[in-house]
């Protein structure tokens, strides 16, 4: 299908502000949602739009997050499009319901916005809480800025409910840098929005009777949905969400792509941004809006001579291996970034990945680890090119001192 760029608008929005319009647009039928700082704004934002009648959206204000779990769940299954919000604690909370959300395939859609985990009390951003759960099947984008956090949330409707992927997705915005700073902002028109993401699409099963009938809870069509499944058929039921997060990674580009066409606007190659990479020799990773202190690093290497570049993970669940292996294959030394640590683990979540997906690769790279950021300590571009600075040397020398290291602490 042909598809020309659409004019637009821009508004100042905050990151949280972002999410919200972003929903408005989509034509959500269910949105169930706790407030927990710094989300608050996203569900009060979308309240305000309900109570002025410009949604036709069923806002369910729950006791807790785990019971906004729950309910976006039950929604979910009758065939509802269904968003909700969280972060932190209130992520954490939500942990029970998260696996029954992907087992069951419900493609629900949620921001989280990045918090620290207690204790101690910490309301600032880290990755801790959605890298802690990481492993729950749901497919987990990072957003950059407050464009991309819009952009995301529209795609993340359409990947979700493909019929191919049927899952659920998280999209991360990093708290209050993100969620609460205000950005210009540019927004498809309403209408162009709802006609892109389309009705939701209801995959057909065989039930009980034998009848082929749409995969909801309908009492005409009567179907069992999460049943026990032990010995005999549990295993099935894992290996094919498997094979739905390696779809997800076709699916992704694709719907990139259709939404670039219609904005403008892209982001790499959906799964990853290569910043500068193609003659870069020192390269750093991350995910998240300290890309872009990095990029303004990377420039200024740049022009002292220096072969810098950037890959920035936009996807992590799937974990893009391919793209991993060919933007970062051939580079002298890559410091892999996290803005969360897997405590007793080798290295945090995303080095762990990294150089997991380098270890066959003839020519990988050195491969270290920088812990930064935690409980939205500032990350400064003095730090970075500190790391680039390490990068320099272990590709000089050969040697790694310090395979993780922890950036901007007091020790």
């Amino acid at each position: 299908m042909k598809m020309t760029k659409v004019e637009q608008k821009t508004i100042p929005l905050n990151g949280d502000e972002a999410v919200a319009y972003a929903v408005k647009q989509c034509d959500v039928d269910v949105v169930a949602a706790y407030p927990i700082t710094p989300q608050t704004i996203i569900v009060e934002k979308f309240s305000e739009y309900v109570a002025n009648g410009e949604v036709d959206t069923e806002f369910v204000c729950v006791e807790s997050e785990h019971t906004a779990m729950t309910c976006s769940i039950t929604a979910a299954a009758t065939g509802a499009r269904t968003f909700t919000a969280t972060a932190s604690a209130g992520l954490a909370l939500m942990h029970e319901m998260l696996g029954v959300a992907s087992g069951s395939r419900m493609p629900i859609v949620m921001s989280v916005v990045n918090r620290a985990l207690s204790a101690p009390l910490n309301i600032h951003c880290d990755h801790a809480d959605s890298m802690a759960q990481r492993d729950l099947g749901w497919i987990q984008m990072y957003a950059e800025n407050s464009q991309e956090a819009y952009d995301s949330i529209i795609q993340a409707f359409k990947i979700a409910e493909n019929l191919e992927v049927q899952l659920p997705i998280m999209v991360g915005i990093d708290g209050f840098v993100l969620s609460h700073t205000l950005e210009n902002v540019t927004v498809l028109p309403d209408e162009t929005v709802k006609k892109f993401v389309g009705i939701r699409q209801i995959p057909h099963v065989m039930n009980h009777r034998g009848e082929i009938v749409p995969f909801k809870l309908d009492p005409e069509k009567p179907l069992t949905l999460g049943p026990v499944a032990l010995q005999d058929y549990y295993f099935e039921h894992k290996r094919q969400q498997e094979e739905a997060m390696k779809k997800a990674l076709k699916v992704i580009k694709q719907v990139h792509n259709e939404y670039a066409k219609q904005s403008g606007r892209s982001y790499g190659n959906a799964l990853v941004e290569a910043y500068r990479l193609e003659d870069a020799e020192i390269v750093t990773v991350c995910i998240g809006s300290t890309a872009g202190t990095i990029k303004t690093v990377v420039d200024d290497l740049r022009e002292k001579g220096i072969k810098a570049g950037l890959l920035r993970l936009r996807t992590f669940r799937p974990v893009p291996v391919e793209d991993i292996i060919s933007n970062l294959s051939g580079k002298k030394a890559v410091a892999v970034m996290d803005r969360s640590s897997s405590f007793g683990g080798n290295g945090g979540p995303i080095f762990i990945e990294i150089r997991h997906a380098l270890y066959d690769v003839s020519d990988s790279p050195k491969v270290v680890n920088y812990i930064y950021g935690l409980g939205g300590r500032d990350t400064r571009p003095i730090m970075i090119e500190s790391i680039y600075k390490d990068l320099q040397n272990i590709a000089k020398t050969g040697q790694i001192e310090n395979k993780i290291q922890f950036v901007g602490l007091r020790e």
